[in-house]
């Protein structure tokens, strides 16, 4: 399994996963600028001085919401779907992966007792931040390591 797996409907990305297991050094943004909002994997030694600093108001203009989860604790299923809410195929995550959910659709089962944490753009709008539609279960989910 890759460290960091992209989930492709042809061109086009749903989601990127980065496993527990991933590694490196130095700060490496997995997410292209375009993004609006951007993953980068942190590794740095011991004593290592990031400089002081605050952020300057920048104005952007988000149109698309991304979501991050950041796995915790237990297992979890991620069903993919494309924009038209065709299921793809679907990943498990476990404590320590991060997932960055880029387009399309997605649902979620809970396959051992989970805590995760969410970061997307807000503020949260309830019912008008997302379309609910059917998806599948869990005998349905493939593309998933057994």
């Amino acid at each position: 399994m890759p460290d960091i797996e992209k989930i492709m409907k042809k061109e086009r990305l749903l989601g990127l996963i980065i496993r527990s297991s991933h590694t490196g050094e130095g700060v490496d943004f997995i997410t292209p600028d375009e993004y609006s909002q951007q993953v980068a994997y942190m590794h740095h030694p011991s004593g290592k001085v990031i400089g002081a600093h605050v952020h300057n108001p920048v104005h952007r203009n988000v149109v698309a919401t991304q979501e991050v989860l950041f796995i915790r604790k237990g297992k979890l299923r991620v069903d993919f779907y494309d924009d038209y809410e065709d299921y793809q195929e679907s990943r498990i995550l476990e404590a320590g992966d991060v997932i960055l959910l880029v387009s399309g659709g997605h649902g979620f089962e809970v396959i051992e007792e989970v805590e995760m944490v969410e970061v997307k753009q807000g503020p949260y709008s309830g019912d008008r931040d997302k379309k609910r539609f059917e998806g599948i279960s869990g005998p349905q989910a493939r593309g998933m390591e057994q």
